[in-house]
């Protein structure tokens, strides 16, 4: 339907009608504001909650468990899901709100300028009229002054009394009224028809070409108002193929999680490669009492235990055993001592020195091909500044070829002395088994010596050789011991019997209890070889014990007193 044709007298109507669509469409806009502000602030709060639960350590730091690698992946979909919000805002305010935005602005300005083309339309009708209707009122005052006139003429025509002169003058006055009456006439009839002929353009013409411009205008809104509310719900639907992949994604997380690979990584993680303590021996402390056939109430030993401690005045070597320091047998449930972080990490137990130095090795390798590639790549571009000698100078890469190779021999030196630690350390790790499972077979426990930080080992056969090149200086960082580390392991009466002596190749303020003070220079008695921990007991002149750091001296054992 046609607003000019069904609507031509309505145009205050209609201009507030107009009014009130473009306030819709703005107050729709608003809200698709006030959306997409949720969706940013929405998205920008799930972007905050993964960085508070991500991890914040290195990559060698972070745990390797399942459960957390799962996690982990939780938190990657769900800061791809905020991503998507994000995408979700951007389009609403791109193309909804934005868009919304600027046809509003549209709508005023055009909306303006129709309604002025009607108003002026209005003001030249009423201008119009108010001619003819001038006209009308001048032609009817002068039709009520010419019937005056005719009245006054035709009292004195008949009125005897009346001088020629008064008589001749009122008929002049009233040809003249009625004169003035006639043309008055004629003025109103073309004023009228005038008015007819405009008021006509005005309701047929004017009137419903400005009305159906404004009709179009306000089915143009409409139409905008539903692409906008498609736009409003396309920008949720596209996002969805990507959110379902993010679901997708944390239910394969929440599937991947493994309680046996769990439970496999602690193992792996803190498996020390210590064999279990044997079992303590019977100590018979009767057998040097006087027994009598009256005196039941000391009992003869036993033979099974005769035979199995030894002659009855021998007494078993207790101090060898794992389990006879009180401090470190606590090891399995108490905290286990401070012990020196040293290069070859033999302060560590076999099996986590062995993982340390394995990654430690691997990771060398990796850069020794990043050097390899790197001088590959040289020798290449060398060969090519030789073939094409404006390219550049091929001696400027020689410092950076020597460098490299130089690098290259650092790293194959680091690597090749890590491996020999580590076949060491694999060497020390199958032989315990094989004693171990000897020692099953046979229901007796392993005769170990303990380290200085408790930790023993059973292979008493090693030998520690001089070194042939020792260092300049000594190591950067001197090694740091627990307090209570050595408190038990003076306890013996009878002293060790030396088995060499060693040369101070620095001094050591042994600071902690435990270890021994020695100067630069000084020989010092061996009495116990390094067992893997980098320390070494020794004994001073004047009799005072204690361990050194095995790498601050330099060893020579006996020929006859190696693998006592």
């Amino acid at each position: 339907m046609s607003w000019g044709t069904e609507l031509w007298d309505q145009f205050d109507n209609l201009d507030k009608h107009t009014q009130w669509g473009i306030d819709f469409l703005e107050r729709y806009a608003k809200f698709v504001k006030e959306r997409l502000d949720i969706e940013q602030n929405y998205a920008k709060q799930l972007r905050s909650l993964v960085k508070k639960y991500c991890p914040k350590r290195s990559k060698d730091e972070e745990p390797r468990f399942t459960s957390c690698l799962s996690f982990y992946s939780v938190l990657n979909e769900l800061n791809d899901f905020a991503g998507q919000r994000e995408v979700v805002a951007e389009e609403m305010a791109h193309k909804v709100y934005g868009e919304l935005m600027r046809y509003s602005q549209d709508l005023k300005t055009e909306r303006k300028h129709h309604l002025q083309e009607g108003r002026k339309a209005q003001q030249y009708l009423d201008h119009c009229w108010k001619q003819m209707d001038n006209s009308k009122r001048k032609f009817e005052r002068e039709c009520k002054e010419a019937e005056k006139s005719q009245i006054t003429f035709d009292r004195l025509d008949n009125d005897i009394n009346a001088t020629k002169s008064e008589v001749e003058k009122a008929k002049a006055q009233f040809y003249l009224r009625t004169h003035m009456a006639d043309e008055s006439k004629n003025e109103y009839a073309a004023q009228l028809q005038n008015f007819n002929g405009e008021q006509w353009k005005h309701f047929n013409n004017a009137i419903p070409h400005i009305f159906k411009n404004l009709q179009d205008m306000d089915e143009r809104r409409t139409v905008k108002l539903g692409e906008t509310y498609r736009c409003f719900a396309e920008a949720e639907r596209r996002v969805i193929p990507i959110v379902s992949k993010c679901l997708e994604g944390m239910v394969s997380a929440a599937k991947a999680v493994d309680e046996r690979k769990d439970s496999a990584i602690v193992v792996e993680s803190f498996k020390s490669g210590f064999d279990p303590p044997g079992d303590f021996p019977f100590e018979d402390f009767s057998q040097n009492l006087s027994r009598t056939g009256s005196d039941g109430t000391i009992s003869s030993t036993p033979k099974a235990e005769k035979d199995r401690d030894g002659a009855p005045g021998t007494r078993p070597d207790l101090k060898q055993h794992p389990m006879n320091r009180t401090k470190n047998k606590l090891w399995l449930f108490g905290k286990k001592p401070k012990a020196p972080s040293l290069e070859d990490f033999s302060h560590l137990p076999p099996e986590q020195r062995r993982k340390r130095l394995q990654a430690r090795i691997d990771e060398l390798n990796k850069e020794l091909q990043k050097e390899m590639d790197q001088r590959d790549a040289l020798n290449k571009m060398k060969d090519v500044y030789e073939k094409n000698p404006q390219m550049g100078d091929p001696s400027s890469l020689q410092p950076k070829i020597s460098e490299t190779i130089c690098n290259m021999e650092k790293l194959r030196s680091e690597i090749h002395k890590n491996e020999t630690w580590l076949s060491e350390v694999e060497g020390k790790q199958s032989s315990r088994g094989d004693r171990r499972h000897s020692a099953d077979n046979h229901h007796h426990a392993p005769q170990g010596r303990e380290s200085p930080e408790g930790s023993y080992t059973d292979d008493t056969s090693q030998e520690h050789h001089t070194p042939h090149h020792r260092p300049k200086s000594p190591p950067a960082g001197r090694p740091s011991m627990d307090p209570h580390e050595f408190d038990d392991e003076f306890d013996d009466d009878d002293p060790l019997p030396v088995i060499g002596h060693c040369k101070a190749l620095y001094s050591f303020d042994g600071q902690n209890e435990g270890t021994l003070v020695m100067a630069e220079d000084e020989v010092l008695y061996i009495i116990e070889e390094d067992k893997g921990d980098g320390w070494t007991r020794a004994r001073k002149q004047s009799g005072e014990e204690g361990y050194v750091p095995t790498s601050y001296v330099d060893i020579t054992l006996e020929k006859n007193s190696k693998g006592s």
